[in-house]
């Protein structure tokens, strides 16, 4: 599969126009529709750089995007690439810090972490979680404190979590 690019709208040229928060995030396998939508939607609320789509991971037009996006799939710059591993060697030539949302043993707490702006982040598959062989290739794993029962969040909650905790940091920096 060839790697499919965004096609620029109107409403894109707008978004493109405005300040962008460093920060790209790579949709690794992440199979419902209706989370890669909500990505989007947060994508473009945070006025992030770029949604990077990968693997089985669906990318517009689809009418299960669009229900959660709600238009931000026609603002939002986006790539879809079978593999994203070379993509992850791109935007780290860019100087581009990789990092993995992903609880491992060696992850470092989303609140303690200081990222290096720019940033690309990382989300895998709903159960699975990130291939081993793209979380080999991240620079940092970042975990999101869990203090209930349950040890982890639905991928697009996670999604908006740690993209606005990276938007708070942003801005505070300047």
């Amino acid at each position: 599969m060839d790697r499919l690019p965004f096609r620029a709208t109107p409403l894109a040229s707008a978004y493109d126009g405005m300040s962008k928060l460093p920060v790209v995030i790579l949709l690794d396998n992440v199979r419902s529709m209706y989370n890669v939508g909500s990505f989007f939607r947060t994508t473009d609320a945070a006025s992030a750089e770029k949604l990077l789509l990968t693997g089985i991971t669906a990318c517009p037009p689809q009418k299960a995007i669009h229900k959660t996006a709600l238009g931000a799939e026609e603002t939002v710059r986006w790539e879809h690439a079978p593999d994203p591993l070379p993509l992850l060697d791109q935007l780290r030539e860019q100087n581009y810090q990789i990092a993995a949302i992903e609880t491992t043993p060696h992850a470092v707490d989303l609140y303690e972490w200081q990222p290096a702006f720019p940033v690309c982040i990382i989300f895998g598959h709903e159960v699975d979680g990130i291939r081993p062989e793209v979380g080999a290739a991240c620079d940092i794993h970042i975990r999101i404190p869990m203090l209930g029962t349950k040890h982890s969040l639905n991928v697009a909650t996670a999604g908006g979590v740690v993209l606005f905790e990276l938007l708070r940091k942003y801005q505070a920096r300047r």
